[in-house]
């Protein structure tokens, strides 16, 4: 009969029926023998899904559109605080949209091609590493080995996935280069960041929040209704894109919608203050 062994797991972190605050240990008797015969039809379905793949364009649309909302809708309600004139709160929020958009993409662009820089320059030099000759080789093997059995691998086995990665290359250095540099530095060479993309798309999730507001003031005439339009307006915009980015994410909903409401909130209040501090009427 095939020998079991236990496996232990520690799931301290979870919340067990028992009202101990000690974290409780779970032993599960597994036999890989018999496991390792059983169909991959008979197994049962993956049942849950990962979100952090999404991360960085995630991260980058609602970022895009909730600064375009919160800064365009700030900024005309300040202006409303200061003055009544219509064209005054129509000018403000279209400097800010194509002053914003701008500023995102140029500042996207420059962080993500910084990045990309950064990833170019430690792949030249990790190729360079290889190519110094066959002990700079055998160093790099022993430091990818290394990284293995600091994961939980044996000494033994983690030197010998390190050297199947490398001999699956077939001698192509970039190929070899291209495993140390996602496992030493999780970089995937294949997938660089895109700087153009990156740029395009925060400046159309940034328009796309500031057409909210501005949309608002451009068809409302009347003051007091425009501005408490204006303030409804990005407030739904608020919410939307907060359940929208909590959504894709993974993360609870509502939890997200009201974090990025708050923020909204405190940002268009501040400048409506400011506004009617300095009330400054139009020429």
């Amino acid at each position: 009969m095939p020998e079991k062994q236990n496996v232990v797991a520690n799931y301290g972190a979870l919340e067990q029926p028992s009202e101990s605050s000690e974290s409780s240990t779970i032993t599960v008797d597994v036999d890989h023998e018999n496991t390792r015969l059983i169909s991959d039809d008979v197994l049962p379905e993956i049942s849950h899904h990962h979100y952090s793949d999404r991360s960085p364009w995630l991260r980058a649309a609602v970022l895009g559109a909730n600064d375009g909302l919160v800064s365009t809708a700030s900024l005309i309600v300040g202006f409303a605080g200061s003055s009544e004139d219509h064209n005054l709160m129509i000018l403000s929020g279209a400097a800010a949209l194509v002053a914003g958009a701008l500023s995102m993409a140029c500042g996207e662009y420059v962080s993500v091609a910084t990045q990309k820089d950064t990833e170019s320059a430690d792949m030249v030099r990790e190729k360079a590493e290889f190519l110094k000759g066959p002990l700079h080789i055998e160093r790099e093997l022993r430091e990818l080995a290394g990284i293995y059995e600091a994961r939980g691998i044996s000494p033994q086995l983690a030197l010998q996935v390190a050297e199947e990665l490398h001999s699956q290359a077939n001698g192509d250095i970039d190929e070899i280069v291209k495993v140390h540099l996602r496992e030493e530095l999780n970089v995937d060479v294949d997938e660089l960041s895109n700087p153009v993309q990156a740029a395009v798309t925060s400046a159309l999730c940034f328009s796309a929040g500031a057409a909210i507001p501005l949309s608002v003031a451009i068809f409302v005439t009347d003051y007091q209704f425009r501005l408490a339009a204006v303030v409804v307006a990005s407030t739904f915009g608020l919410i939307i894109n907060g359940l929208l980015g909590a959504y894709l994410g993974g993360a609870p909903v509502w939890k997200g919608a009201i974090r990025v409401l708050v923020g909204g909130w405190i940002a268009m209040i501040g400048t409506f203050l400011v506004g009617k501090a300095f009330h400054v009427q139009a020429v």
